[in-house]
């Protein structure tokens, strides 16, 4: 799977993934540290990539995109380490891997996933 790391996720989570074979970008390698968001989604669209991020923004802007749009691996953790990122990263890819590759905004918390498919809808 190709992922594209915001800021907040740590570089080491990047390895990791890398590791298991997925392509990775992170934005701090990138030397991409201060773009916005909605560039950043852009990029994400533009390079066919996940957007894994702690930033609530990225499931809005996926939320009320009109057009192409990218899928959004939204990190709720309280524990922020690389290594508990990475696991339950592993695990959401392993579980929301199909709904992730057609579009999909995944929530991943502590105890489980949540996931919302293209195009969102009200609820």
């Amino acid at each position: 799977m190709r992922f594209l790391l915001d800021m907040g996720v740590s570089v080491r989570v990047a390895d990791g993934l890398r590791a298991d074979g997925h392509d990775v970008q992170h934005l701090d390698e990138l030397g991409m540290n201060e773009l916005s968001d909605p560039l950043i989604f852009e990029r994400g669209i533009g390079t066919g990539r996940v957007i894994a991020t702690f930033d609530l923004d990225f499931s809005e802007i996926a939320a009320f995109a009109r057009g192409p749009t990218a899928s959004v691996m939204s990190l709720r953790l309280d524990d922020q380490t690389a290594r508990n990122v990475l696991n339950h990263l592993r695990a959401a890819i392993d579980a929301c891997g199909e709904a992730l590759a057609a579009g999909s905004i995944v929530t991943i918390e502590q105890t489980r996933c949540r996931i919302r498919r293209y195009p969102i809808r009200p609820e």
